[in-house]
């Protein structure tokens, strides 16, 4: 990987807390929205109010599905990605001044599990392959520009994420990858898996990206993990919670879904460091799914059968969460994503 300027010094996390926060605090005068899917075998498009009103639902053309993963939504502008595994497709909804509309629906080379925006392109983790789509004038090309074979393709794949030259991917049965990206940022190589990797690693689920740096959760060895050109660096212990599973980083603020504890837990991470702060920040009824944190508004799925509930909370400048609105919703709904008016 080509590294940017890495900062590790509190100034950093200062100046970006600063920064930060005055986004949250313009996010309360603008429309913001979150959005989740359905995930059933008539796939709906669910999207909420931060309070936890449903304002629209919209059918996605195919059948949901999927579980395991994390971003089975992405949004990019006023372009949103989310996948319909069991029919082996994607679909784009775009977003207008008011509401959300259908733009495109394509199949993909194997089950569609999480999607990822980046470099005007779309990319989709399936179950064997990742592949690459090249976005032009607001229109995703349904036709890949390239695709690699994953190192395991045993159907365990779980997150894609974007870096500067690269994709990361993790696979559940023990296996963190990168593939390459071409000048033109379509996927280009083969996948192949990270260095250092711990012995002890153990179901990699959940990452999040910023620049050249991927945080990466080891779920069954309860530890997250930094990763940076192309090799893990420092490895962080959960503590007292199991199975961090899922991710969200905003600014100084690494949250972890861990969903046998059923909890969420904050870090501080920069430079090098992972540190956490709270093992518990917040509790649930269900098993945390997914996580989104963006404009100071942190939202959360947990799943407790036969329904799910999205959980939204207001970060504080100090990282404390104050829980906004709580819906039900009556699946097992899957991914989500923040949105405001502004994106």
């Amino acid at each position: 990987m080509n590294r940017r300027p890495h900062f590790g010094s509190l100034a950093f996390v200062v100046a970006t807390s600063l920064s930060f926060f005055a986004q949250a605090s313009l996010a309360q005068d603008r429309e913001t929205l979150v959005v989740t899917s359905s995930n059933v075998s008539v796939n709906q498009l669910l999207v909420y109010t931060p309070a936890g009103k449903l304002v629209e639902t919209l059918p996605t053309g195919g059948a949901g599905g999927v579980g395991g993963n994390s971003g089975g939504i992405a949004s990019s502008h006023r372009l949103l990605a989310v996948v319909n595994f069991q029919s082996q497709s994607v679909s784009i909804f775009k977003r207008l001044d008011t509401n959300f509309v259908l733009s495109q629906v394509f199949s993909t080379l194997s089950g569609p599990v999480s999607v990822a925006f980046g470099h005007r392109h779309l990319y989709i983790l399936g179950t064997t392959h990742i592949e690459s789509h090249s976005i032009e004038d607001g229109w995703v090309n349904q036709t890949p520009d390239g695709s690699a074979t994953l190192v395991k393709a045993d159907g365990s794949a779980a997150q894609v994420g974007v870096l500067d030259n690269q994709l990361i991917i993790t696979e559940k049965s023990n296996a963190i990858e990168t593939v390459d990206l071409a000048a033109d940022r379509a996927v280009t190589g083969i996948a192949s898996l990270i260095q250092n990797i711990p012995s002890n690693v153990n179901a990699p689920f959940g990452l999040v990206t910023r620049g050249d740096d991927a945080y990466v959760t080891i779920a069954h060895a309860n530890e997250i993990s930094l990763v940076r050109d192309d090799a893990v660096k420092p490895v962080t212990s959960s503590g007292t919670q199991s199975a961090p599973c899922w991710l969200a980083l905003d600014g100084p603020y690494l949250f972890s879904s861990n969903s046998p504890s059923k909890s969420v837990s904050r870090y501080l991470a920069y430079g090098k460091q992972i540190i956490q702060q709270s093992a518990v920040a917040a509790s649930f009824n269900g098993n945390p799914t997914d996580i989104a944190y963006r404009f100071g508004i942190l939202a959360v799925v947990d799943g407790a059968s036969p329904v799910s509930h999205l959980s939204v909370f207001q970060v504080d400048g100090d990282g404390n969460l104050k829980i906004h609105g709580v819906t039900t919703i009556n699946s097992a709904a899957n991914g989500v994503v923040i949105l405001r008016g502004d994106d």
